[in-house]
Order: C-alpha cells, then structure tokens, then sequence
C-alpha cells in the first residue's frame, strides 16, 4: 500500500511541476523520462529475466549517443502509423541489369516477407504487444526509379515509373515530390499520383555495393546480392537496415551482457533473434506516449 501511495505522489508531483513550470510550449505537455511517461511505457514489459539487464544497457547507451532521440519524428514507427498500418516502397534499381515482370514480382514478395519478420516480432499471442495497434503491416510498392526506361521490361502500370530522374549523386530515385523523407509533414499535393502513391521508404538496389546502409529513408544493398538471396529464409543485410530504419543502433563496439550473437550486431547471427526482438519492442515502448496509446 506504502509503494502505491508513494507511485502516485510521485506522479501527482511530476504533474504539478509541469503545470507550474512558467511558458511550456503544448508540444511539452507530455515529454518523455516524466515519472507518468516511464510508468505508462512500463505497463506491459515483459521481458525474459535474462534479457532486462542487457536491454537496461542498450537503452541507455541510446540515450546518451543519439542527438535527438525523442525529438526525431521519422522512424519507421511514425512512418507506419502516419499509413494507419501500412508502409509504402519505391524501388531504386541502381543497375543495367533487366528487370523481368518475373524478377520484378519475385523482389517485391521478398520485400513484403523480409519486412513483415519485423513486424511479426511486435505480435505476441494474435494481438499487438504493448499497446502496438497492427498484427499486420502491409508493403506496398508504389513505384520503380531507373536510369533507362529500357531496363524495365514490362509495360503494365501496377507501379510508377521513374526514368531518369536522378539524384545528385547520378543515382535513379522516384519523385521527391512523393517522398516522405522530403515532405514529413504529410503533404504530397505535388506528387502524381497524390498520398496514396507517396513512398515512405525506398529499396535501394545498387550494382557492386558492399554491405548494407539504412535509416528513416529506407534500405541500401548490393543489387547482385539481393537478388541473389530472394529465395533465402533471411536476406540479413536487408533486415539488419531496417533494424536502422526503426531507430536500432549498431553494435560495432560494445556488447550488452550475456549476448555475443544477434542481427544488430553485424556479422554475428543471420536472422532476428529474441535479443533483436526485444530491442524493437524496447524501442517501441518509448516512443509509443507520442501516438496517446
């Protein structure tokens, strides 16, 4: 009872600090680290025993190395429920490689299935964990960004062609005007085909590419390489980026307690481990105070 009581006084003194404080903007009104925003993030923390030290370790670090971790509005988090439950994509075929409809289909189903492992980690027993209001995060390919038209061999119009429209590195892109990395504010009066055809995120398929890159504007990797693992359980350095893209850090030079081998830590594992989904869940728990659930 004693702990109850002392629970609530501390919120009831969070609150009258914060009503007290003199020209709070309203966008402060709820921030993140108030005793009722930890409370209320906590609610539905499960996670195994062994695992809340190592991600006590994560969160903090992020915490202390990110510039603007509450204050950035662009994670797939807020991409996925700016759509209400959906993501779009626009592919970048940085190559002279065809595409065949054949090979144009086969990627965009291992997109839908490489993304969908992610979101699959935030279900637990058929409903969102935590307050997560989706069981299912459909992808959605708006568009196709090439240097030649030529490359794309076929001529139906289930996705929007972007032709030479190159960025300023010479690299193919779908229209800025369609990009939420560009227009985070909602507004794509100015893309063709309106919001519905606007793309969160783009598939960045580069010839000769090393490695993997990945952040708020999507996924890059070698185009040889992943379509060269479209028949794979797990392209690893694809879902390694979008951990990136969902505010997951590296691990380049630290370990957490107890954990050696996990897909953020690059090189170590080859698919979402329990570490990776606690980490995302972890991540989630955070920031959902933002949307009000």
């Amino acid at each position: 009872m004693r702990k109850h009581i002392a629970r609530l006084l501390a919120v009831l003194a969070s609150l009258a600090a914060l009503i007290a404080a003199p020209g709070l903007p309203a966008a402060f009104a709820a921030p993140a680290g108030t005793t009722a925003q930890v409370r209320a993030a906590a609610e539905d923390w499960n996670p195994p025993a062994n695992l809340v030290q190592p991600l006590n370790e994560v969160w903090n670090h992020v915490s202390s190395t990110y510039p603007d971790l509450y204050g950035f509005r662009n994670y797939g988090w807020d991409q996925v429920m700016a759509n209400r439950g959906s993501v779009n994509y626009c592919v970048r075929w940085e190559s002279d490689a065809p595409v065949s409809t054949a090979l144009r289909d086969r990627i965009h189903a291992a997109l839908k299935k490489q993304f969908g492992k992610w979101m699959a980690a935030m279900v637990e027993n058929g409903a969102g964990h935590n307050a997560w209001p989706y069981t299912n995060v459909p992808v959605n390919i708006v568009g196709w960004a090439v240097k030649n038209r030529s490359t794309l061999q076929w001529t139906d119009s289930s996705v929007d062609i972007y032709a030479g429209n190159l960025d300023g590195g010479g690299s193919p892109q779908c229209s800025p005007d369609c990009g939420r990395f560009f227009h985070q504010d909602g507004n794509y009066s100015r893309c063709p085909g309106g919001a519905a055809r606007h793309y969160d995120q783009s598939l960045w398929l580069t010839k000769g590419f090393q490695g993997g890159a990945g952040g708020d504007w999507g996924q890059r990797v070698g185009q040889e390489y992943f379509t060269g693992t479209l028949d794979q359980e797990n392209i690893h350095i694809y879902l390694h980026e979008v951990g990136h893209t969902f505010g997951l850090d590296d691990f380049y030079d630290w370990s957490p307690t107890g954990q050696c081998c996990f897909l953020m830590k690059a090189g170590s594992a080859a698919q979402i481990t329990e570490f990776d989904k606690w980490m995302f869940r972890d991540f989630w728990r955070h920031l959902k105070y933002r949307y009000g659930v």
